[in-house]
């Protein structure tokens, strides 16, 4: 880990050569910009043998590496082009504590407070709709990336650097949401800089929380300024498993006028109806109870073990996971099949979801 006193001999240096008030990122999907940001996430995301085959970020230094923090959670702080900030978030690694993370895959809502420890409450602010909710694994993972990221942020800003790039690969792209969020609804109530700028760019990530988060997310980061790259074959963007209710209809919807229709039926079409009305509209609240009771209760008194004092939220009625941000699509092509041949890996169930495969794509796609 590199030391505090080598973070700030290494501010000192950038100091020089940051030009004040100066801001060097635009709004746009950059090809090149995410070459960048592959190169750098493989450096900490990948296995020793995916990170040999991968080229060494260009244009950017590290100068930070935080300890392991929360759940096996752990980010790196670059610089590029000696004025652009990145903050990295590290992915699943095999550790029974990051896979926690993962699977702590109920959701809870998108405002609200995690009591972690008795010295480490989190408030946090992630979207203003009563209605969106979003993955609590990743929201306690983000409460120890946020309580470390902020001061660094805060000498970034003393030192002129306003631009901000958060990426992230797989759960690191998760978290990379999650964090984002909380840092752009700190900025809209004033508690951090107006005149920062924040872009994210995230790949292979699951999706972070339900349609009303995706929609004040979408609000808040602007379009052009957040975007989440998905290899077309690879399985983990499709996660967590998603079950769509009728309470996740907005509350104008034609719910109730249904139900009206059939109380005016006779007694048998009204039984008729009723039962298959029941056999469409059950289901899926028996399957987010058994969410809740196995992906929250189950998961969260495991977490516990780790935190005692950690006190299960409230969680939300709803387990509707949708994807955030632009989405940027990577088609296979002839020689991403035969270099990335599921017939003769049958047992990678990870083939297409390294850095590795995604930096191919990326190379071989055109982009508009």
């Amino acid at each position: 880990m590199l030391s505090f006193f080598r973070f700030t001999v290494l501010f000192i240096f950038f100091f020089t050569t940051v030009i004040a008030n100066g801001q060097y990122l635009s709004a746009g999907f950059d090809k090149k910009e995410l070459e960048e940001l592959v190169s750098i996430n493989t450096t900490y995301s990948e296995s020793k043998a995916n990170k040999d085959l991968m080229p060494k970020p260009k244009y950017s230094k590290l100068v930070y590496q935080s300890p392991v923090l929360g759940l096996d959670n752990k980010w790196e702080l670059w610089i590029k082009d000696q004025h652009i900030a990145i903050i990295g978030i590290r992915g699943s690694i095999m550790s029974t504590d990051s896979w926690l993370a993962n699977l702590f895959a109920v959701q809870i809502p998108a405002k609200g407070q995690l009591t972690i420890a008795e010295d480490f409450v989190f408030n946090y602010k992630l979207a203003e709709s009563p209605k969106a909710a979003v993955h609590a694994g990743y929201v306690f993972s983000t409460a120890f990336l946020v309580r470390d990221i902020l001061p660094k942020i805060d000498s970034l800003y003393k030192i002129g650097i306003k631009d901000i790039i958060v990426t992230g690969h797989s759960q690191g792209g998760g978290l990379s949401y999650i964090l984002a969020a909380n840092l752009l609804w700190q900025q809209k109530d004033g508690l951090l800089p107006q005149d920062i700028r924040f872009k994210i760019y995230t790949t292979a990530s699951p999706k972070p929380g339900n349609l009303y988060f995706a929609y004040d997310y979408d609000r808040v980061a602007l379009d052009g300024w957040s975007y989440h790259v998905v290899n077309t074959e690879d399985w983990v963007p499709q996660t967590p498993f998603t079950v769509q209710t009728v309470d996740d209809l907005p509350t104008v919807n034609p719910v109730s006028f249904i139900q009206e229709s059939i109380k005016k039926q006779s007694l048998f079409k009204r039984i008729f109806f009723k039962s298959i009305y029941n056999k469409i509209i059950k289901p899926p609240f028996k399957v987010v109870d058994v969410y809740q009771q196995f992906l929250g209760d189950y998961i969260g008194n495991k977490i516990k073990l780790d935190y005692p004092s950690f006190q299960l939220p409230p969680f939300s009625p709803s387990s509707e996971y949708v994807r955030v941000g632009r989405q940027i699509l990577l088609y296979p092509d002839t020689g991403y099949n035969t270099k990335y041949n599921a017939a003769e890996n049958p047992k990678n169930f990870m083939l297409h979801h390294t850095n590795n495969a995604y930096y191919y794509l990326l190379l071989h796609n055109n982009f508009k």
